[in-house]
């Protein structure tokens, strides 16, 4: 297998950066930069004539940001998705921070950045943690403007990836009283930072913050290191998993309306942690049904059906009344769409709601009248028709 460099547009984010208007702390300053990943393996059947060394620029900059990272060890997983990116027209969101490991000083050396990498429209996401490379400095080291650091001769801040968190699958749909896995794993240099990993499930919703599960326990697999906590009845992790492969991911079993909300997967390694934060929506498809099976036009008034669209979630469920007579092709949408109910909640978080419909006296025997339910539960929309039927003559 071939290697390539990765040249990225990055955003280096600070805290602090003065007041902003109304006396309002203006919390981060923004400073364009750029992230070069050395070494990313390809696929054996990429053509490396495609793909370009990064070359560095020719006079160096003191006030340019270029950090250079090797990637060898530990590899970034699904690489090859930050490699194609700019061909797909895919915007790659690349944000740089200064990094404290626990219990250090910021100006310490080693210095240590967190890179956080997401793909948009691609199950991507990756925070590596970056060290910076010893350097010999001399008279003629440059040191970088903004961050204090000795640069390499060509520019550059030379630095490893040390550790990295990722997700294959940032946002999942699972169905109600269904079982999920949610994506998490790490992979760290192959002289383990520490013997000790931890991870953190959290749940974030509408405001709250609920620990899933915590699972302690140490890479080289001594006898009972394992402790497990799960808060939330029915989560799992395997510690074997976690230990061989570095598969932090955790299962939910009978998922609730109240499981919904964005999970977020801490892994701490030593001094040194980083999370990745995955979407889980639940969804539920409606049952619909028609209060009639057959409908007889009594020639004076006009009758009222009803489409029920029961025990669903999320709430947005859309329903239309549509009608075919004999001599048409093509369904009409009924210019009045009857009324709805208000929306009915149960005790398990999903909802129901009915459409009823006034069908007037002037339609005609073999009409086919369809109510029609979208929501986002369904691959495509649910329809239920009935006939209109002539009364018995009698």
């Amino acid at each position: 297998d071939g290697v390539a460099d990765v040249v990225l547009s990055c955003t280096l984010v600070e805290e602090g950066g003065g007041l902003g208007g109304m006396g309002t702390g203006n919390l981060f300053t923004r400073t364009p930069a750029t992230l070069v990943l050395r070494n990313v393996a390809v696929a054996p059947d990429e053509s490396l004539e495609t793909l370009t060394a990064f070359v560095p620029p020719s006079i160096p900059d003191p006030d340019a940001i270029l950090l250079e990272a090797t990637v060898s060890s530990p590899e970034i997983p699904n690489a090859d998705v930050l490699l194609h990116a700019d061909c797909n027209e895919q915007e790659v969101m690349c944000e740089i921070s200064r990094y404290s490991p626990r219990g250090s000083q910021e100006s310490s050396d080693p210095a240590y950045f967190m890179v956080s990498l997401n793909v948009e429209g691609v199950e991507f996401g990756t925070v590596l943690i970056l060290q910076t490379l010893a350097l010999k400095k001399d008279q003629s080291t440059l040191i970088q403007n903004k961050l204090g650091l000795p640069l390499s001769q060509s520019g550059t801040l030379l630095t490893e990836v040390i550790f990295l968190v990722f997700s294959h699958i940032k946002s999942v749909s699972a169905p109600l009283r269904g079982d999920v896995l949610l994506n998490c794993g790490f992979k760290q240099q192959k002289i383990p930072l520490a013997q000790e990993v931890g991870i953190e499930w959290r749940l974030q919703h509408r405001g709250k913050g609920n620990k899933v599960l915590e699972m302690k326990t140490r890479l080289d697999d001594a006898e009972g290191s394992t402790v497990v906590h799960a808060e939330r009845m029915g989560s799992s992790m395997d510690a074997a998993q976690l230990v061989g492969e570095g598969n932090a991911s955790v299962t939910l079993t009978k998922l609730k309306v109240l499981d919904e909300g964005t999970y977020i997967c801490t892994v701490s390694i030593g001094l040194f942690h980083a999370q990745q934060v995955i979407q889980l929506h639940v969804i539920q498809p409606p049952d619909v049904s028609l209060s009639e099976e057959k409908l007889v036009l009594e020639t004076k008034s006009p009758q009222t059906l009803s489409c029920h669209c029961t025990k669903y979630y999320p709430l947005d469920a859309q329903m239309e009344w549509s009608f075919l007579s004999p001599v048409d092709t093509e369904p009409t949408v009924f210019p009045d769409q009857g009324s709805l109910s208000s929306h009915r909640q149960h005790g398990d978080g999903t909802y129901s709601l009915s459409s009823h419909l006034t069908v007037p006296s002037s339609v005609s025997p073999g009409t086919k009248i369809t109510c029609r339910v979208s929501h986002p539960a369904l691959s495509e929309p649910l329809s239920l028709s009935l006939m209109v039927e002539s009364p018995e003559p009698g």
